[in-house]
This record gives C-alpha cells, sequence and structure tokens, in this order.
C-alpha cells in the first residue's frame, strides 16, 4: 500500500465508517466484491455522525404486522394499551414534500421511500435491532399510547449500538476497517476513478481499486466552509457529532468534475445545550439536545418569544429550529416550561451536564436566565399565560388545536399556561448536525459529473447526497436514506467491479 505500487488493495474501497458507509461495504461484499474502508477517526471514535445519533429509524409501514418484522419482539409483548397506526408510503411522501417545500428530489426521494421497509428488514439481518419508542413517540393518555410522527421505531443502543453492530457484521464478513487513514484524493484516469490516495502513518499513500463509494458525511465539522456556505456565524455552531465529517469526500468529487446539489446553505440544526463543547461528546451522546419546546414557550435575550412552538411535532420542526436560535442576539435562548408537562420532557432534560435554572415565581426565574432582559421575559411570559385558548383537552399524541389568540406569535398547539411552580428553563444554542449540499448522485448511486453524466467508478451515499433535504428535515430519515443509498452504492459498485475483471 504505498505510493510506488500499482496493487489493487480491493475491488471497492468505501471511505467513511458510518451507517451509510458500513451499509454500502455489507451490500458490495454481498454481491461478491472485496472491500476495504477507510475512517479517518481512531478506533475509538468510529463511525461519523453515526455513533452520536439517537437511532431513530423512519420508514413506510401498514400496521403492526410489518412492525413486527423488525420488531419481533412483539410478538411477546402485551400491547392492549398501545394504539398502533400506519405510516404509508403516501405519507411519507407527503410529509418529505411538505417540509422541504416541495424540493426535495422527487426520483431520490421515491427510492429512498420505497426501499424503506425493505432496508429495514436487511439491515436487522446485519444483526442492528430495533425497539418501539413507547414513551418518547407514543405518550400514554387515558391509558393508551398512541404513536406520533410516524417513527414507531429507533435503533436499539441508538447510534453506538447500530455502528457496534454494523462493525460487528463487518468484522464477519472479513471486511477490514483501516484507522486514522483520511481519504485526501480520488485517483482518476480517462477510465473512471481507480482509487484513492489517503494519508496513514503520516505517509501519503495510493490505493487502487475497481470501484469507490463516498460516504464520510457533509462538511458541517468544517468551520470554514459553514461559514462559507451556510453564511454569517454558522461558524460560532455547536457540531453536535463527529469533528471529522471536514466536506473532504464532497471536494474529492468536485475536484474532479462532479455535479454539486442540494440546499448549500441549508443544514440540519437543533436545538443544543449552551454549554456543550464545540463537537460531539461520546459520553453524553445526543443528550445535549433539548426537543421538547413544543411543552413550553422560548424567550431571547430581548426576553421575547421568536417562533410558534406548537407548529407541529418535534419531530417535524427541531432540525430547522436550531437556526432560528442561531438567528437570535447572542445566538442562544431559554426554553421554559412549568411542572404539567415535566413528566413529558425526554431523559435529555435530566442529565447532570446541561444548563437549567429553578425557580417558584416567574419573578424570581427570569432573574436567572442568564444574558436576558428580566423585565420583558417577565411580561412576555404574563402575556402568554393570558391569552385566550379555546376549550379543549392538551393531548400531547395529537396537535390537539390548544392555541394561544391576540400574541405577535401565536403557538398553534400544546399552549398550557405556565401556572404550576416550580418552574424550569434550559439554555440553548444551535447544534449543527449536518449540511444539506452534496453531490448528484442517480437512483443507482452513482456520482455524475457536470454534463450529467456518470463518473465510471464512483458512487455516493450519506450525508454528501445533496437533493434529498431542503430548509428542513424529518426525524430518523438520515439514517433511512445513508442506509438505502449506502445499500445500493455497495452493490452498484460491486457490479461496476465485477464489469472491469
Amino acid at each position: 500500500m504505498n505510493s510506488d505500487s500499482n496493487e489493487r488493495a480491493a475491488d471497492v474501497i468505501v471511505v467513511g465508517a458510518g451507517n451509510a458507509a458500513a451499509c454500502a461495504a455489507l451490500s458490495a461484499r454481498e454481491h461478491g466484491a472485496s472491500v476495504l474502508m477507510l475512517e479517518a477517526a481512531p478506533r475509538e471514535l468510529r463511525g461519523g455522525n453515526s455513533t452520536f445519533t439517537g437511532g431513530m429509524l423512519r420508514f413506510a409501514y401498514n400496521g403492526p404486522d410489518d412492525l413486527r418484522q423488525v420488531v419481533p419482539e412483539m410478538v411477546e409483548m402485551d400491547l392492549s394499551n398501545v394504539e398502533f397506526d400506519t405510516y404509508t408510503e403516501g405519507q411519507f411522501f407527503d410529509d418529505m414534500g411538505r417540509l422541504t417545500q416541495y424540493r426535495c428530489h422527487p426520483d431520490l426521494t421515491e427510492v429512498m421511500i420505497k426501499r424503506s421497509f425493505d432496508t429495514a428488514r436487511w439491515m436487522c439481518q446485519q444483526g442492528v435491532r430495533l425497539q418501539l419508542t413507547l414513551g418518547s413517540h407514543a405518550f400514554n393518555v387515558g391509558g393508551k399510547f398512541k404513536f406520533w410522527g410516524g417513527l414507531p421505531c429507533q435503533i436499539w443502543g441508538g447510534g453506538p449500538g447500530l455502528v457496534e453492530a454494523l462493525h460487528k457484521r463487518l468484522e464477519q464478513q472479513g471486511i477490514p476497517v483501516l484507522y486514522e487513514t483520511p481519504a485526501i484524493d480520488l485517483l482518476h484516469d480517462d477510465r473512471g476513478v481507480t482509487g484513492v490516495r489517503a494519508r496513514r502513518d503520516g505517509r501519503t499513500v495510493e490505493l487502487h481499486a475497481r470501484a469507490v463509494v463516498l460516504a464520510c458525511g457533509g462538511f458541517e465539522s468544517n468551520a470554514e466552509m459553514r461559514a462559507r456556505y451556510l453564511g454569517p456565524n454558522w461558524d460560532l455552531a455547536h457540531v453536535r457529532g463527529t469533528a471529522f465529517n471536514t466536506g473532504r469526500g464532497i471536494q474529492m468529487a468536485l475536484d474532479i468534475g462532479a455535479m454539486p446539489m442540494g440546499h448549500w446553505s441549508g443544514c440540519h440544526a437543533t436545538e443544543w445545550d449552551m454549554n456543550a463543547p464545540p463537537f460531539g461528546d461520546l459520553s453524553v451522546g445526543d443528550s445535549f439536545q433539548k426537543h421538547n419546546y413544543t411543552f413550553g414557550i422560548y424567550l431571547n435575550a430581548r426576553g421575547e418569544r421568536f417562533l410558534d412552538e406548537g407548529a407541529d411535532f418535534h419531530t417535524y420542526t427541531y432540525a430547522k429550529y436550531g437556526r432560528e436560535v442561531l438567528n437570535q442576539p447572542g445566538q442562544f435562548a431559554w426554553q421554559v416550561f412549568d411542572q404539567k408537562v415535566t413528566h413529558l420532557l425526554r431523559e435529555d432534560y435530566r442529565i447532570r451536564r446541561m444548563t437549567k435554572v429553578q425557580a417558584d415565581t416567574f419573578e424570581e426565574l427570569v432573574t436567572k436566565l442568564e444574558g436576558v432582559d428580566a423585565g420583558r421575559a417577565l411580561a412576555t411570559i404574563n402575556a402568554y399565560n393570558a391569552a385566550p385558548r379555546p376549550d379543549v383537552p392538551f393531548d400531547p399524541n395529537v396537535r390537539d388545536g390548544l392555541a394561544t389568540r391576540g400574541l405577535p406569535i401565536e403557538k398553534s398547539n400544546w399552549a398550557t399556561r405556565l401556572d404550576k411552580p416550580p418552574y424550569h428553563a434550559y439554555g440553548v444554542s444551535c447544534g449543527i448536525t449536518f449540511t444539506f449540499g452534496g453531490l448528484k448522485v442517480d437512483t443507482e448511486a452513482a456520482v455524475q459529473d457536470t454534463a450529467g453524466k456518470r463518473i465510471p467508478g464512483l458512487f455516493g451515499a450519506g450525508e454528501l447526497v445533496g437533493g434529498l433535504y431542503y430548509h428542513n428535515y424529518a426525524s430518523g430519515s438520515g439514517l433511512m436514506s445513508g442506509a438505502v443509498f449506502g445499500r445500493i452504492g455497495g452493490r452498484s459498485a460491486a457490479l461496476h467491479a465485477a464489469s472491469l475483471r
């Protein structure tokens, strides 16, 4: 594996070691290819953003019989108090269209959705375990659980469980992973892509292959690229996950003529503890997130609300509200709750490392909100509590229509008054997850050039696929798109490699 050798390292080289990369490697191996994976991170930090995810997995299903195929434990569970619905391909399409303002690429979106359930089953065959999301995406109301937001399943063990399961399968299949080996360039000639130039043990090496799959993330960990493409202050955002997603994979492909595609000024960005470290911390995982704003209100430095906290379920708004927080003075905000909803807040609100204040009165609470105009904050809370509301019951499992009237920014659902002390508030900033701009790939995951033609031997999957997300994002669809196009890309790469033998 030195720069003077043309010996082939493998039929297929996969750049990356997260969900999309592992699915690509396993799929290529299924189709007869020898595979080598390159991971920029050390082994203990492997997996890219997949390691930091909460493990939600969005797929189309037609009822509990489908779910039993991916959660076999359901057969032995007492589910008499659970109301199962459906999340059809049509509903998935509707969500993707609505959330992206109908900009998502129709062909790529169709592939992701139509192959989502089969891919979930395939992931289970690779050793990934799924479980029901009772308690986090189905609340107990009147003795009955009802799933909401299209997410009845999540991966057992979250992101670390996903990465562990996939890498165990990689080992079983004899697929090696070279750690601390970042790819820096693509090897290519008139035949197409023929391998990767990488850094290993302080030396530049050339690794030759018949096909390459890029599955090494977006540019969210690169402050310079964030400022260049996303705009002012994005270099100040916290990074929710890995420090190794620097956009190098995207740039490597652009350098040989790949077509950029997607929302390059857009990203998945959430509410993240204001005192979290600059990059993700595996000892905390994704628990710096604070997604239950739907049951409270936001206050910015001016002491004002600045968005509709109850516009929709958090699974449909959380990935765009990080941007709203970043746009506030000082790039922070506080989420405020009373005791009536404390039992609905996720475990993320009970970790040791978080920014929290509490008081028995709002007069005292607002003085504890660091950086906030206390007088204006108190007036905002009082106005919110005094606003008229319809006489409808609060129900966290549905868009309940419990809405304010007469405020500058209304709260459309779940607008209970904040009137049961002690009151508690959580300081949040913006945490970027992944960027939406990337490479143009076709439905077989082949990377295309600026003339709209395939670059022979080059395939893409995961965050660096452009065209799926614009403005917003549906929770759990990122892992699914990574798995779907990783699986497709691995197969396509193996078939391409076989055609050259």
